[in-house]
């Protein structure tokens, strides 16, 4: 799970913030920063719709300090930039479709919340390096692909406005005020420790839970639609790679670079599990604001710049996710069933059977 710890040896002895700290991205930050000597904290206000889960922090929470907390509180914020090598300013509201039914809120976590993060940086601490975690909703309808960085913004939703609206708010304190800052729009994130309560985002995760519970996985359309699916792990290394660079200021994809249609991620995740259906439906028409069309996104920048390379395959990050909420199902508010005790058949097993009586 960890990475070799000569790859980030240079974060011994560093103060790190990490903002949103007990969800998937910023955990897997700390899981990979404290082995390697950083002193971490973790700064979540834990919102129940969210992914703050303090089991994230499992096997290292003893030595990563905790403070629950949001980052729109600007005197606890202030006090906590302090001092900071880096700080990674992941805490947000992180549903596009609870976004448009709740723009303001959107507007007080997405907008407010950084600016506030990068205020008490310009006044407490301007020599701190700041890793920003934005989004591929940015580009919104996609007119071409793969994606490389100077796509235009199309966004489709409240959420890709104001995560572009943090970036500017970066370019910003970057030009004016000299603070460093890297941006990364992340394509489609999955892997273990994300919330695994609702759909709202993460639907790869959410098929794992489903799946798991011995659900059918819906899929909306002819399920062709590309997505670039990236495991937290690859993400994780990107951005810390980032942050020991001597780079100090620009905006990188992180993805797979590889396109996955949305039936596929499906089907695969279902033959992990083993035991459910995957179920065409037709397209709500409540969901088709949202639906960007295909995306893969065009990763030669950050690969250039950063010598990077996403190293896990979707394969191998869904079996391992899998195997991870298998074990750990519990500590993520839901049971996993067994496709055996059931006596579920998977309609490729029914094939099989249809074919072997056939012959």
């Amino acid at each position: 799970m960890f990475a070799a710890k000569n790859e980030f040896s240079s974060l011994k002895g560093k103060e790190l913030l990490i903002t949103g700290g007990a969800g998937m991205l910023g955990s897997s930050i700390a899981q990979f920063a404290v082995p390697a000597g950083a002193k971490v904290t973790v700064l979540d206000n834990m919102a129940p719709l969210y992914g703050g889960n303090l089991y994230n922090l499992h096997g290292i929470a003893a030595q990563v300090r905790f403070v629950k907390g949001d980052i729109r509180d600007q005197k606890l914020v202030s006090q906590l930039v302090r001092g900071k090598d880096l700080i990674f300013n992941l805490a947000a509201q992180v549903s596009y479709i609870d976004s448009n039914l709740d723009p303001f809120l959107d507007l007080d976590v997405n907008c407010k919340g950084h600016l506030t993060v990068l205020e008490a940086c310009r006044l407490h601490n301007p020599a701190a390096r700041l890793i920003f975690a934005s989004s591929r909703f940015v580009y919104g309808r996609i007119e071409r692909n793969p994606v490389r960085e100077d796509h235009p913004f199309n966004c489709l939703s409240v959420y890709g406005v104001h995560k572009l609206a943090g970036e500017r708010y970066c370019q910003f304190y970057h030009e004016k005020h000299g603070l460093e800052a890297l941006i990364f729009r992340i394509a489609n994130p999955y892997g273990p420790r994300q919330q695994m309560k609702h759909g709202k985002y993460g639907i790869l995760n959410w098929f794992i839970r489903q799946a798991l519970e011995g659900k059918p996985l819906t899929i909306y359309g002819d399920g062709r639609q590309a997505r670039d699916y990236i495991y937290n792990d690859d993400i994780v290394r990107g951005m810390l790679l980032g942050a020991m660079s001597k780079i100090p200021y620009d905006v990188f994809n992180i993805g797979s670079g590889t396109g996955t249609a949305f039936g596929d991620m499906a089907r695969l995740i279902a033959e992990h599990v083993g035991g459910v259906e995957v179920v065409p439906r037709p397209w709500p028409k409540e969901r088709y604001f949202v639906e960007t069309g295909d995306y893969v996104g065009d990763i030669s920048k950050i690969r250039k710049a950063l010598s990077w390379e996403p190293k896990v395959s979707i394969a191998e990050g869904v079996a391992r996710t899998v195997a991870y909420y298998r074990e750990h199902c519990a500590r993520y508010g839901f049971k996993a069933y067994s496709a055996a005790s059931k006596g579920v058949i998977t309609s490729s097993a029914r094939r099989a059977s249809g074919a072997k009586r056939r012959g």
